[in-house]
């Protein structure tokens, strides 16, 4: 039985460390590295790459990258020659665009007019195809088709005000603003100082971290005295994992200097015309959102069950969310090791839960439509009484250009006739009812809801509501209402 990812992509991750104080450094920087790439993982599984360097002048960089996992990809024997080092960045990719070769993977080095740079990029460039155009025209011939070389090009080039002997890396970073306006989250890396940037939109995450003594971690205000080093990163779940605290985020357009004396921050560049920030929507989807989605979705979808199962493994918050909420103690979640094998044995081995029963099976998402139809024939032959789908997100109806792998909108099963009755596609002989409700409820640090569509409601019944809500909300929803997005990429 064939069954095709459910999930939408993740992006890829950015991870760097400076060593404070002294050089050479006590601080295995080459560990802390490999530890925020582990930390980041779930960002991107493809390959990764870790550049190091011992901030002289000139620098001397040391590279490792590999195809697969950190685990796989940085053997004790790689790190090795990376250990002497006092500051460095890392990637781990999943591409968007360009195809997954060793030649693709981050960071880029390059021999620019003053010496060698390091770029991580997360994110994808909405005029690439135009700035790879412009670059060549430059006489600049490209060796990847990642659109993140162009970015390490575009760096590469000297702005018109730069003197010729002191290379202006403020200016360099804006000029590459002006060129393209998002979606980028940037880690470049010059002789003793790592360039922390996020573009003007702030369509990706970034964020700073502060190294302390573990006697140090969970105190309160940690002194500048007490700093062993900074990281930055696309999430600050990296943190807790090598020892640092939490120090501030990145914010849009700003260009943020990160040496072994601190945190500067350098530059802030508007967005063009006064826009709002479009964080991407899928950025907001951490554990605990997910879990309030499930918990929304039923209060607004409520039904008669025996049990809440999830469609593994992104759906499982909001499917525990659903079960708090609705009928406690009846939640089914497959262990450990049933998580590492194929869908078909998760499910087949919780036959005898699912016998006689009524199921209430929950999804974050309906992409393309053709996963969900294998798994329900799993229920029904396991004996299931009822099956109730709900899904934690509204409709994904178009593609997205900045680094979020859906397809195109011709394959997006919310743009065929079938979607009308979903229950029918999908393949149903028992009785059955489909809700997909809109439920993206997105919380800022004060949970404050900044979005909320609710009520897109499908059945086999014909049964056809919508209500939709949309609040004005600084965040990037293309997916779901194709703002701006095509607008963005001419």
């Amino acid at each position: 039985m064939e069954f095709e990812e459910s999930s939408i992509g993740e992006e890829c991750g950015v991870f760097g460390c400076v060593a404070a104080g002294e050089w050479p450094t006590q601080l295995d920087v080459a560990q802390v590295l490999t530890l925020g790439l582990v930390a980041l993982q779930h960002r991107g599984q493809e390959c990764g790459g870790i550049v190091t360097s011992d901030g002289a002048s000139p620098p001397t960089y040391t590279t490792h990258k590999g195809m697969g996992l950190v685990s796989t990809a940085f053997p004790p024997k790689a790190l090795t020659k990376l250990h002497y080092g006092n500051l460095g960045i890392c990637h781990t990719r999943y591409s968007t665009t360009g195809i997954s070769e060793l030649q693709n993977c981050q960071p880029f080095v390059v021999d620019t007019l003053h010496g060698k740079i390091a770029v991580a990029h997360n994110g994808e460039l909405v005029n690439a195809h135009a700035l790879r155009k412009k670059v060549m025209r430059h006489g600049v011939g490209l060796s990847t088709s990642s659109d993140s070389e162009l970015i390490t090009q575009l760096l590469a080039l000297t702005p018109p005000m730069e003197e010729l002997d002191s290379p202006d890396w403020v200016a360099r970073i804006k000029n590459l603003m002006t060129e393209t306006p998002t979606s980028y989250s940037l880690l470049v890396m010059f002789k003793d100082v790592i360039y922390a940037v996020r573009d003007p939109y702030g369509n990706r995450p970034l964020c700073i971290g502060q190294l302390v003594p573990i006697s140090k971690l969970h105190s309160p205000g940690a002194q500048e005295e007490d700093t062993e080093g900074w990281v930055v990163s696309s999430e600050s779940c990296s943190f807790q994992s090598i020892g640092a605290k939490y120090y501030r985020e990145v914010l849009p357009g700003e260009i943020v200097q990160i040496s072994r004396h601190g945190v500067t921050s350098l530059s802030v560049v508007p967005r063009p015309e006064g826009g709002l920030p479009a964080f991407c929507i899928f950025e907001y989807m951490v554990y605990t959102v997910r879990q309030r989605c499930g918990r929304q979705l039923a209060v607004e979808s409520p039904t008669d069950a025996d049990i809440v199962s999830t469609v593994p493994e992104s759906a499982t918050p909001a499917a525990l969310g659903y079960a708090q909420q609705v009928c406690p103690q009846t939640f089914i979640q497959p262990n450990t090791r049933l998580r590492q094998l194929g869908v078909a044995k998760k499910f087949g081995a919780l036959t005898d839960n699912f016998a006689g029963k009524r199921v209430v099976l929950i999804d974050d998402s309906i992409v393309r439509g053709n996963t969900i139809s294998p798994i329900i024939k799993l229920l029904k032959e396991a004996g299931a009484k009822e099956v109730h789908i709900r899904v934690a997100s509204p409709p994904v109806r178009f593609p997205c250009y900045m680094g979020i792998n859906i397809p195109t909108k011709e394959e997006l099963i919310a743009n065929k006739p079938e979607f009308e009755d979903i229950a029918g596609y999908i393949g149903v002989y028992f009785r059955m009812r489909v809700i997909v409700l809109g439920v993206f409820v997105l919380f800022f640090l004060l949970d404050v809801m900044v979005i909320k569509t609710k009520h897109d409601k499908l059945s086999s019944a014909g049964d056809t509501t919508r209500r939709r809500f949309v609040n004005q909300a600084a965040e990037c929803n293309a997916v779901l209402c194709n703002k701006n997005c095509e607008k963005a990429r001419q």
